[in-house]
């Protein structure tokens, strides 16, 4: 497999830096950092709010499955999957053709994914509406020019605090000069400007964990928001990165205060509507469980995970905010 990014895809630039290196604590074979350690979703979840961490991590509690998050794995798994194919084999039927057999797939490692559908008409029109973003896909990238250099990467890195970062990439692209990108698939729509620094995190908190794990700055960020057809792209430099480590710094000793004094309080805000857990809020009148009388590993991933509560386009930079670069379906499907 040849690391090609293609220029009409969105090419990473001139040449000039290193080839780039992935650290032995990066890729899917990776141990499982000891001790404390976040990943994106987790830091997510506790800048929301600090209660919402303590549900997902500390209790474990489960959560209803979700259309919009369930249809999300649904599209990323096809998308993860299109690259099997070889390159002349990658259209739009293709992808289409795909998702009966990821849907299968999931239900058997989640049958209870079933009980969001009220029948079968409803299964399709939603089986049908992840057809559509993968059709919106292929107005974006041309996949026949791009040969991904990982798929769902996992990604560790130990910071000098002692705290390892973990998560997962979507798709890296490294060019034939060594830059790097940095892929992420959203169903969702580009949000509101004040939605803008959440992703802008995600993104550079993946970025911080490369960079620490094989010493190179990815060149580009690069969000494809498949439920309006847009990609925004962010070009980081090492002071972006600094600032991002010492911001992930301080979330973990917020973190840490809260796990040590028990203290988790909620922060009630617009998301809450869209918490599974609001009849145990004490902002809504309800009691939190007893918390767990052993400790918890640091930063585990709850049982029945689901992505942060998130109206839809509000999980993702917008067009037009500083420092990023929107890009017409026209454009970059060039």
């Amino acid at each position: 497999m040849s690391d090609t990014i293609s220029e009409a895809a969105g090419g990473t630039g001139p040449a000039g830096t290193a080839p780039a290196e992935v650290g032995p604590e990066v890729g899917p074979e990776a141990e499982r950092p000891r001790g404390p350690s976040l990943s994106p979703s987790r830091a997510a979840d506790f800048m929301t709010c600090p209660l919402l961490y303590r549900f997902r991590v500390i209790d474990k509690l489960p959560e209803q499955p979700s259309q919009a998050a369930a249809k999300g794995t649904l599209v990323h798994a096809v998308l993860e999957r299109l690259f099997d194919e070889p390159a002349a084999g990658r259209t739009p039927q293709a992808a289409r053709d795909l998702v009966p057999g990821q849907w299968t797939r999931l239900l058997a490692e989640a049958p209870e994914l079933e009980t969001m559908f009220a029948d079968d008409a409803e299964r399709a029109t939603w089986l049908e509406g992840a057809g559509e973003m993968l059709d919106r896909y292929f107005t974006l990238e041309d996949p026949t020019r791009l040969e991904p250099h990982e798929r769902e990467m996992s990604v560790h890195a130990m910071l000098e605090s002692g705290l390892a970062l973990r998560g997962y990439i979507d798709r890296l692209d490294v060019a034939p000069t060594g830059e790097i990108r940095i892929v992420d698939y959203k169903t969702g729509t580009s949000p509101r400007e004040e939605y803008e620094a959440r992703a802008l995190f995600q993104m550079k908190f993946y970025a911080v964990a490369l960079w620490r794990s094989g010493g190179t700055i990815p060149r580009m960020l690069q969000l494809i928001y498949l439920g309006n057809g847009e990609i925004v792209r962010y070009m980081p430099d090492e002071a972006d990165l600094l600032a991002t480590e010492r911001k992930i710094n301080a979330l973990w000793l917020a973190i840490d205060r809260a796990r040590t004094s028990g203290d988790w309080r909620p922060r009630p805000g617009r998301l809450c509507s869209w918490c599974s857990h609001q009849d145990l809020c004490p902002a809504y009148g309800g009691t939190p469980p007893p918390l767990p009388a052993e400790p918890v590993p640091a930063d585990e991933p709850p049982a029945n995970q689901t992505p942060a509560a998130q109206p839809p386009g509000e999980q993702a930079p917008t067009a037009g905010s500083a420092g990023y670069t929107a890009v017409s379906p026209a454009s970059a499907a060039g």
